[in-house]
Parts: C-alpha cells; structure tokens; sequence
C-alpha cells in the first residue's frame, strides 16, 4: 500500500488475476508523470465570486458526520469555482487533449461511479479521487465516469462535481490547473441500474477512452443495496474488462442480518469471484485506525501489556451530537446496532485484539481478525442497552425528538443510542469486557477507543486518591476522529515540598506534531482498491463472523418489541448504559474531565 505520511505516490508495479477473464495473470504499471491538458477554448473554466454553496454542508453517512469543505485561501479562489462547459468533450478531442498515446502494453484505469448524483459520490468519492489525482497517485491513464438515473451532460456532472473539489491546505499551487485536468477526464453516462442495454452502452464509451490498452475496471455502488444484485449483474456481464481486471466496492449496509447478508453474498458470487468483491467500512481507512496495528507491533512497551493480564476493560465508542436530521428513513430501517456497532466498532475491535499476523499480507491480517470474531462471546439481551432520543429545550432552543422526523413512524421503537458489553473467550482477553457505545443527538462528537489498564497491586501511593482506586487507572487513549490523537494517561508528583499527585497526559495530537493534512478515509480505501490491497476490506467469513454475533441479540429485540428508554437530545445518553458498565466494575472513560 502506498504510504500516506507525506502522500506521495510513486510508481506502482504488481499482479493482478481477474476471474472474470479465466484468471488471466499480467503485470503493469502505473506512472506518478501526467500529461499537461490542454484545455479546449470552448470549455473554459470561469472563476466566480460566489461563496462555494457546499462549504457548511454536512454529509450523514453511515453514522458519521463528513469533513466540511474546507477552503484553500483567497489566493486560489477554490471555494469560489464553478465550472462553465458549453459541450461534452468528444472522446477523440479528449484524447487529442491529453496527448494521450495508444499504446497496447500500457494500462489504463475506468472507474465508474454508480449512483453519481448522490450525496456520498458528490461529498466523498469525487473529492477523494481528486485528492489522489492530486497527489499522483492515480495511474497516467485513467477515467472517471458517473452513472446514475438522473438525465446530465458531461458538463453537469463536471459543474457539480467542482462545487466539492478542494486541494491540501498545505499544498495549494496548481490548484485550479489540477483541477481542470480532473475534470476533463470525468463523463457521465445515465442509464438505468437493471439495464443490460444501458451498461453495454456504458462499455462501449469506456472502450473509446480506453482504446487498446489494457483496460482495468473498477465499480463504486454508492447506490441502496436493494439494487446491488441488478447493477452487478449488469456490470458483470455487459460492461466488465475483456482483458485486465474487474472489481466492486460495495457500500454496507452488507444486509441487516445473518440471512440477508448471506443472501447477498452468494448473489453477488453468482457474476463476481470474493476477489473481485471489496466491501467497504470507511471507518477501517481513518489514520487511528490504520495506525492500531504500528501502535501495537511496533513498540516493545505496549505488546507485553496488550492481554488480560494487564487491560482491566477496553471500551469503544462513538457519540453523534446530532439526529438523523431528515435521514430518518434509512435509519429506521437499521437502526444504531447495524449502523454503527455491527460493522465499524466490531471491525475496529477485531483489530485491536487480534493476535499477531504473519505477515502484513492482507490474507494474514483478515485470518486474525476472523479468530477473534468466532472467538467472541454470543451477545446476551441482558448485556445490551438500548435508547431513543427525545425533545429537549436547551438555551432557548428546542431540539427535535427522534420520532418527530417526518420520515420516522410516530411509534417506532429503533434505537439511536445502544451500549453492549462483548467477551473474547480466548487466552488472551478471557474475562476482559469489551465495552461498546455508540448513539446519536449526545453531547459531544467522537470516536476512540480507551484501554483502562488494571490497578497497581500494593500501590504505595493509594492514599493520595482515596477510596477510589479507578484515579490512579493508566489509562491509553486512540481518538480516531475529531481533532485526531493517541494520549497516555499516567500518574505524576505534582512539583512543591508536599507529596500530591496528578493525573497527566503523554500526548500526541497528530495537527500539533505533523503539518501534512490528514488523507480522508475514502482516499485510502479508493487507493488501496485500485492496487488490489485487501487488508482494509472485509471478507466474506468476515462479515458472516460479525452477523453471528449480533443476529440473535437484534432478532429478540424485534420479536420482544423492546421499549428504547428515552434520554434527552444533547445528554450523554440512557442512565442504563452506566448500569451496565457498572455491572463489569467499569466507570465510562468519556464522562470524566480529561478529553
């Protein structure tokens, strides 16, 4: 995988096997040198002074609030583009432009984006395969095509795209020059999602841009898994490469439990080899994340510590200081347990606890993850919470109830709040409770994961913090979003003649200690797609793994009508989440001073 400490991205070669083109084996390689484009007088780019109208949007997806766009300074006036195109560039013109040479031993990259007029391709996938293209890591030749049903021009789709484009705040020269290149080398083709036809149209533009080059091909469904079967089938059949390789990123939700996930599966076998399937969990592609496993097999202190000799209790969570706010009604059918804690906190788990791979082979690393996930304890009712948030006045302001969104039914019992305590039955973390909590319209936006080690056996110092031995707890800290750190809390002799102690922390906080922006996770995971690199994407036996778990518990919750308890929108959620930690001897991190 190419490293993203300072985003630059080399040449790339290595293998790759389609099974859709009988496991033909090739090599090719990709080239960080761009052909300068020329742009054609009759599609010029205009600068307008208009505000960039996407700048204070907020994206929902899956449970997480999106990076606002964030503008690169007066200098380049990217938050005021907008783009002016009179026509569709021809493909042969465009090839003209590029100075593009065909050439048979070369390679080239299509990557359509299915469901293009959406919020998440418009906000996310666009703007991170720019960033990548900005960066050089995209392959010389490569194309970007939009599908969706919407009727649009070429010029629509490269117009709306270039509202959310943005570059590094650290690096800003040939912003707009980049950015002209992007999109001319963005089409769109409209066509229906079960449409045979309408792929075999999309095929034949792709083969134009592509000429006689090696064609890779890669799908993005940003579209409702109800029609993930047809557009794969579609795409499978009328629009996959004759001669390079294929692949999909699905977006989850991957079903909504055991046997729908499993239907899904072998559906999407039917047209696609697993090697082909990348199923993707944004939250696997965020910088903490990815660094859990350097963290933890990269420094001698932590390794030995890394057991249930040491760790009293882990504890993961994830708090939305929001409501659906009109997404009401995809949530409704899912709800917080699915959304958030079947797929992001339980794939975060499994890499905290796995043993130590092989290797840093994708394979090694995704075998670890699955022992851990069929060595997990099955949930219990008894050992779940569940809330629903309700009106709240605060400030002079009143805050919606969950069911008071138009799209929610007025008696829906979904849970937007869920606390559950997970074991590990193996000799590592046997006794140690994995603790969960993830929930919408709390007080305050974040993700981490909090390791509270054990107390000091015959501690010297116990009478300094009274009764309460959790204040002398170590505690280790991962925040994966905001405001990104990695904090070690310790214990420390105030300075003075007395003997007080304080609780201090050995902080990372990644803006202070490294100037380069933050790649988002989606420009990771779109890389890590294009290079075939599986480690960050879930396995098929991954996913029916997670779905074991949580299946039975969500099947009684449904099947009983489970009462949520309410808790006022803006608190720190139900009282019952603390009952239950309270139960395994464990005090919430996130409630003390210290953040």
């Amino acid at each position: 995988m190419a490293s993203f400490s300072a985003m630059h991205c080399p040449s790339y070669s290595y293998s790759y096997s389609s099974s859709i083109n009988e496991g033909r084996n090739q090599r090719f390689a990709f080239s960080s040198s761009f052909p300068k484009l020329s742009v054609p007088a009759k599609a010029k780019l205009f600068i307008q002074s208009q505000r960039n109208p996407h700048q204070n949007d907020v994206l929902i997806q899956d449970g997480e609030v999106a990076t606002k766009v964030t503008p690169v300074g007066k200098e380049t006036s990217l938050d005021k583009l907008k783009v002016e195109l009179l026509l569709a560039t021809s493909s042969k013109e465009w090839d003209e432009k590029a100075s593009f040479d065909i050439n048979e031993n070369e390679s080239t990259v299509s990557i359509t984006v299915l469901g293009a007029s959406g919020d998440l391709a418009k906000k996310k996938i666009f703007p991170a395969l720019f960033a990548l293209y900005y960066e050089d890591c995209l392959p010389k030749h490569f194309t970007v095509y939009g599908y969706a049903r919407s009727k649009m021009t070429d010029a629509e789709l490269r117009s709306m795209v270039s509202k959310t484009l943005t570059c590094r705040i650290d690096k800003r020269e040939n912003c707009g020059e980049k950015m002209e290149q992007f999109l001319y080398r963005c089409f769109y083709h409209s066509g229906q999602y079960d449409s045979e036809d309408n792929f075999a149209q999309l095929d034949k533009k792709l083969k134009e841009h592509e000429g006689e080059r090696v064609s890779n091909r890669l799908f993005y469904l940003s579209i409702p898994p109800n029609i993930f079967i047809d557009a794969v089938k579609c795409a499978s059949l009328c629009a996959s490469s004759g001669n390079g390789w294929t692949r999909v990123i699905v977006e989850k939700p991957f079903g909504r439990d055991s046997e729908s996930s499993a239907a899904l599966t072998k559906a999407l076998k039917q047209y696609l080899a697993e090697d082909q399937i990348f199923r993707i969990d944004h939250y696997l592609g965020k910088e903490l994340v990815e660094n859990l496993s350097v963290l933890r097999f990269s420094n001698l202190i932590f390794e030995p510590l890394w057991s249930r000799q040491y760790i009293r209790n882990v504890q993961l969570i994830f708090s939305e200081d929001f409501g659906t706010e009109g997404r009401g009604g995809y949530f409704d059918h899912y709800g917080i347990i699915r959304d958030i804690m079947q797929n992001h906190l339980l794939q975060i788990l499994a890499l905290f606890a796995m043993e130590t791979p092989v290797s840093l082979d994708a394979e090694d690393i995704r075998n670890e993850k699955v022992k851990v996930l069929r060595s997990m304890r099955p949930l219990q009712l008894e050992d779940v919470v569940i809330g629903q948030y309700k009106s709240h006045t605060r400030g002079g302001v009143t805050y919606p109830a969950y069911t008071d969104d138009k799209t929610v039914p007025k008696d829906s019992l979904t849970p937007t709040f869920a606390a559950a305590a997970l074991f590990i039955d193996n000799a590592r973390w046997d006794g140690v409770p994995f603790l969960m909590k993830a929930g919408k319209a709390l007080h305050t936006r974040r993700a981490e994961i909090r390791v509270q080690f054990r107390h000091v056996p015959g501690n010297l110092y116990n009478r300094n913090f009274g009764t309460d031995l959790d204040q002398d707890t170590n505690e280790l800290v991962i925040r994966v979003q905001p405001d990104e750190a990695i904090y070690l809390k310790i214990n420390n002799k105030v300075p003075g003649l007395g003997m007080r102690l304080d609780h201090s922390n050995l902080n990372l906080h990644y803006s202070a200690r490294y100037s380069k922006e933050i790649p988002d996770a989606y420009e990771r995971l779109l890389l890590d797609a294009i290079e075939g690199e599986r480690r960050l994407f879930i396995r098929s036996d991954e996913l029916d793994a997670a779905w074991a778990l949580f299946t039975p518990v969500l099947r009684e919750l449904e099947e009983k009508k489970f009462l949520p308890e309410c808790y006022p929108y803006g608190s720190r959620g139900p009282v019952g989440a603390h009952y239950l930690a309270a139960r395994y001897n464990v005090r919430w991190g996130d409630l003390g001073l210290e953040q």
